[in-house]
């Protein structure tokens, strides 16, 4: 029988991001979440888990959406004090300030009262070269899992740290139906442990304006709650848990 995390990125984006993500797991196949503890919808993201203490709920550790949680990170921010862009973080950033930055969002996130199944990363920023090993650092400190980064057997991800056998990042884009998420349950039932990503949301203004992928999310959010998934992963015997399940 296979393990699945079903896991819906960006929890805390905002208020429209937060209902749809809750939606897809009251009435719909998602199991577990990551939450950006930096963005506006954090506190209600914390509320809303708190009050769903089934839903896992992990870090989404951000470094190139929104402004950082510590006041004094120079290299990862533009003039007007937000994050830079993936491509630049990766030309500018300091190691120092990484570190600084990261532990004060997993700190932030103990402190609105809830306790981390796992971390991941926002663009899979978590997986960057010069990022990983500190990210890597910090999970030993707080014995947390890492969503897997690399299909190569020999990183350090599957050496050192426990996390599913796959990992399943292509439920995502404009072309999404039921029939494309049950053939990634397809895949996921050859193995033990699997993770699928997904970005649920009902629209708001602050997607809208902040988010280049946000329609999207609506479709995907139909598509998670659809009874012919539902079907398919009990036909099937999945069963739907979180990384506490998986990474004991």
């Amino acid at each position: 029988m296979t393990k699945l995390i079903i896991n819906a990125d960006d929890f805390g984006y905002s208020t429209g991001v937060n209902l749809g993500i809750l939606e897809a797991y009251k009435h719909g196949v998602v199991s577990s979440t990551t939450m950006m503890v930096n963005m506006p919808g954090a506190a209600d993201a914390a509320a809303l888990a708190l009050a769903h203490p089934g839903l896992g709920v992990g870090i989404h550790l951000v470094l190139d959406c929104g402004f950082p949680v510590s006041k004094d990170v120079p290299s990862l921010v533009n003039e007007s004090g937000r994050f830079y862009k993936m491509n630049e973080l990766v030309e500018k950033a300091k190691l120092h300030d990484i570190e600084k930055e990261l532990s004060a969002q997993i700190e932030k996130f103990f402190l609105l009262g809830l306790s981390p199944t796992h971390l991941d990363g926002h663009h899979h920023v978590h997986g960057q070269e010069r990022i990983y090993p500190i990210v890597q650092l910090l999970a030993k400190e707080y014995s947390l899992p890492i969503r897997k980064v690399s299909a190569d057997t020999n990183h350090p991800s599957n050496q050192f740290l426990q996390t599913t056998q796959t990992f399943l990042y292509d439920f995502y884009g404009n072309e999404l139906t039921p029939a494309s998420l049950i053939h990634l349950l397809e895949k996921s039932m050859s193995f033990e442990t699997a993770e699928i990503m997904c970005h649920p949301a009902f629209i708001d203004e602050e997607l809208l304006a902040g988010s280049s992928y946000n329609v999207q999310r609506a479709r995907e959010l139909a598509v998670l709650t659809d009874p012919e998934v539902k079907r398919f992963i009990e036909a099937n015997q999945i069963q739907l848990v979180t990384y506490k399940e998986v990474c004991k």
